[in-house]
């Protein structure tokens, strides 16, 4: 009896929490701490499940409701503030240029027109010029002014290509410019041409007569193309044009200035107006 006491195996350490204790009677002791909490965590996970699908089936139920109807808004409104930025933008111009393409008679098709028959006199002056003058600097000159002025014209010629316009119009000249028809000369010449008599003068001038002639005759020709560059700037919004009539006035005003230093320079003045 003592040897099978001593086989006795110890009891639990009374200082250790012990195991909840099962009341089912059809399981052994042993086993009931395990099945207990085996049985504890799958109610546990259950109920975590019931929670997440309660909250999922109300999150639905909410996103069927009041949020579809405010997500609805908001793409409303977002319609909305791009159709407005469309309509305002299409009013200004800035999204449909295509559609406000200068017409027949609009000040950007007389300014095209008018200042490329301009233009091509002050390059016919200028390589009459060319061939015969005397001066380095008048010779210069009248180089740059046939380049420039020529590579102007293909760019206006080019305009109204794109605007689907014709190289002359049916209207009088200068007709888009509301001075037009006050800055017409009585001959019908635009304010800066050369007359045909003072085109044949420069055909028979030579050496120093022929310098200080095409001066004369290209400041006065480039007065008359600053007036039009002038005066189309507040009539546009096309940015080709407003950049091109800028170009003008800024070079032809340097030009001008170039050509009353040579003449100074040669003993001469400008023509009168």
């Amino acid at each position: 009896m003592t040897a099978r006491g001593s086989d006795r195996r110890p009891g639990p350490n009374p200082t250790s929490q012990a195991p909840p204790r099962n009341t089912d009677p059809g399981h052994s002791p042993s086993e009931a701490p395990t099945i207990s909490h085996t049985h504890s965590s799958a109610e546990d996970a259950e109920e975590v499940d019931a929670d997440v699908l309660d909250a999922e089936q109300g999150d639905i139920a909410v996103t069927g409701g009041p949020r579809v109807a405010g997500r609805r808004g908001w793409v409303l409104l977002t319609v909305l503030t791009v159709v407005f930025a469309v309509v305002v933008g299409y009013l200004a111009g800035l999204l449909t240029p295509s559609l406000r393409t200068p017409g027949d008679t609009s000040p950007e098709a007389g300014f095209a027109r008018d200042m490329s028959t301009h233009h091509a006199q002050a390059v016919e002056m200028a390589m009459i010029a060319w061939q015969k003058v005397t001066d380095p600097e008048v010779k210069e000159l009248a180089y740059d002014i046939a380049t420039g002025q020529q590579a102007q014209i293909g760019v206006m010629s080019t305009w109204l290509v794109d605007w689907h316009l014709q190289p002359t119009g049916g209207h009088p000249k200068m007709a888009w410019m509301p001075d037009g028809a006050q800055s017409l000369r009585p001959d019908g010449l635009m304010p800066g041409m050369a007359t045909d008599a003072q085109l044949q003068q420069l055909r028979t001038a030579t050496g120093g007569p022929a310098d200080i002639l095409f001066c004369q005759l290209m400041i006065r020709h480039h007065l008359g193309g600053i007036h039009m560059a002038d005066a189309v700037l507040p009539l546009t919004h096309n940015r080709q044009v407003i950049d091109l009539a800028t170009a003008i006035r800024r070079g032809q005003q340097n030009e001008i200035t170039n050509f009353t230093a040579v003449l100074t320079r040669l003993g001469a003045k400008p023509l009168g107006s």
